[in-house]
């Protein structure tokens, strides 16, 4: 679990790249040479990485179609790549844009890298990409204040050694720690204390817990092609509780016939766990067999916030049901979207928005539309229509969209689009549901045991937000997803 590099890049399309901060741990690089024997790359100077990584993101050069970057058997699954240097392929590096910033870094691998381990057997990586949000965390409230943000970047080097001294990760709470030698206090005598309680809270106990859940969806309207949808989910909790090791209990809860969790991974602060909730898996059909509950995580938090397990779940139907239709009718586009929102859905939006983006076509110079819902606003680049539906669908629970477009002649400033060309297009939804899980999976507030004295606050809330939700052109082709793919 040791680190051989690590970065934080900007980004500016305009400007260019560079490198903020960067840190190397030559004895880890030392290790990583035995380790990986032929197979070692060097880590590359900081100016040829950042080169290398923004070609790999497709951050530059990204209207060129590379083979070993954009090829369909390249599809990434995780911030994981493999970037290509002088030296040769660099792997596994993690990394991942943030508001603007890049965050970086290169996990040691004990053994060698051909053929490439699976990543769940590299350690390195959960490591490294905890140290990096907790970077992220350290760095994020002050990206609006461009010395402030420089200030914290300074300090980075001295808040490393306490954190990840000699390319270890110890402490990912980065804000937790001190920039000076001078204020850094001696590490807590208590046995049972685990690492990653780094301070002590005082005060009265309190517990605020927040599920997220998060939902993918492809839908197309064609007979031959199946939809794909799928649910995400994330439990996170923030615990202020005295003690150096308090014990903490929390279950997860179903609806009588909700859809199981599966695919679920903990936190490592979660002390034991039934086996059997780990079994299920959204590669395999469901079955009468699968685990469906309770889910019981009993655990010593963290003193931050933290994402106490995630997982995935097969729910019957999508939140929303679309269908959009755009065809050509001499110089015009005629387009038609029908959206319904589904009955066992809670509907009480945050906000919900369809974008309707119009790629390879010059600007918008004419628009005619019909809502019966909510309003249509064109995008200041005249390139995208924002239908605003607003915090309620009608009690029809459907609403729809009529109109022809009209374009003027396309500039460079227009957006272009690989995929979206022809009358291939797509309508991505935009929603967020406070208070309501597809799942229907809830924290029973009464059933949360804290084992510390007085009465502790307990907080629970849950959401559904969308994420990559598109409803492609029925009358056009489209990329068909796979589950093996959209998982």
């Amino acid at each position: 679990m040791a680190l051989r590099a690590l970065w934080l890049l900007r980004h500016d399309p305009g400007a260019g790249g560079a490198v903020l901060f960067s840190r190397r741990y030559p004895t880890v690089e030392i290790r990583a040479e035995t380790f990986n024997g032929s197979t070692h790359v060097p880590v590359p100077s900081d100016s040829a990485f950042l080169k290398a990584l923004l070609f790999e993101l497709r951050l530059i050069d990204d209207h060129i179609f590379v083979e070993h970057r954009d090829t369909c058997t390249r599809i990434n699954h995780s911030s994981v790549y493999s970037v290509r240097t002088e030296g040769g392929d660099l792997w596994p590096v993690l990394a991942f844009q943030k508001s603007g910033l890049i965050y970086a870094c290169l996990p040691l691998v004990e053994e060698t890298l051909e053929p490439r381990p699976p990543l769940l057997t590299i350690s390195g990586l959960s490591q490294g990409l905890a140290l990096l949000l907790g970077i992220v965390d350290y760095i994020s409230p002050s990206r609006k204040n461009e010395a402030e943000m420089n200030a914290k970047i300074g300090q980075l080097r001295n808040l490393l050694i306490q954190a990840c001294p000699l390319g270890t990760p110890l402490n990912t709470n980065i804000r937790s720690l001190n920039s000076s030698f001078d204020d850094i206090q001696e590490m807590p005598t208590d046995e049972n204390q685990p690492a990653w309680r780094s301070n002590t809270y005082k005060g009265k106990p309190q517990v605020n817990v927040c599920i997220t859940e998060k939902v993918k969806c492809m839908q197309y309207d064609k007979r031959d092609v199946v939809d794909m949808w799928q649910v995400y989910g994330a439990v996170n909790c923030k615990c202020d509780i005295e003690g150096s090791a308090p014990n903490v209990t929390l279950t997860l809860n179903l609806p009588t016939n909700g859809p199981p969790l599966q695919d679920i991974v903990v936190h490592h602060c979660v002390t034991s766990i039934d086996p059997a909730m780990l079994m299920s898996s959204s590669a395999e059909p469901l079955d009468d067999s699968v685990y469906n509950g309770p889910y019981k995580f009993p655990f010593i938090p963290p003193s931050d916030s933290f994402n106490l397990c995630y997982y995935t779940s097969q729910v019957p139907v999508p939140p929303i049901l679309g269908c959009y239709q755009l065809i050509e009718e001499g110089s015009q586009l005629k387009i038609t979207v029908n959206l319904k929102l589904h009955e066992s859905v809670k509907n009480s939006f945050e906000y919900c928005e369809a974008h309707i983006p119009f790629f390879n076509r010059g600007p918008i110079t004419q628009l005619e539309y019909k809502v019966s819902y909510g309003q249509l606003d064109l995008s200041r680049e005249k390139s995208l229509l924002v239908w605003v539906i607003g915090q309620k669908f009608p009690k029809s629970l459907e609403v729809s969209l009529t109109g022809n477009v009209s374009f003027g002649t396309a500039g460079k400033e227009h957006p272009t689009d690989y995929v979206c060309s022809g009358n291939t297009a797509y309508v991505k939804l935009c929603f967020r549901i406070p208070d309501f899980t597809l799942t229907g999976c809830y924290v029973d507030q009464h059933s949360i045991q804290i084992f510390v004295p007085g009465k502790p606050k307990i907080t629970a809330s849950r959401e559904l937000i969308s994420s990559n939700y598109y409803i492609w052109n029925s009358k056009a082709p489209a990329p068909m997803v796979y589950k093996t793919l959209f998982d």
